[in-house]
């Protein structure tokens, strides 16, 4: 029994990291927030913005500092 242990816990090991990649998988779509208003500086606020606009989450980007809403496609 003490032979099979390292490989049984190998085994669980890759299962476990093959299902979290499965679950990681998906398109994220993402649209210029309408609401927000000004610079981008905080991710936080963005998202904040963006889910009252119905949206998952938010992101600054881009030179300008823009913020995008995110949700899966």
């Amino acid at each position: 029994m003490a032979r099979n242990s390292p490989g049984l816990l190998l085994f669980l090991l890759l299962v476990l990291a093959s299902q979290e990649e499965m679950m990681t998988e998906g398109r994220t779509c993402q649209s210029q927030s309408h609401g927000f208003h000004g610079a981008c500086l905080s991710h936080h606020n963005c998202a904040v913005v963006c889910q009252k606009e119905g949206f998952s989450g938010g992101k600054c980007r881009g030179f300008r500092r823009r913020c995008f809403c995110t949700r899966l496609c």
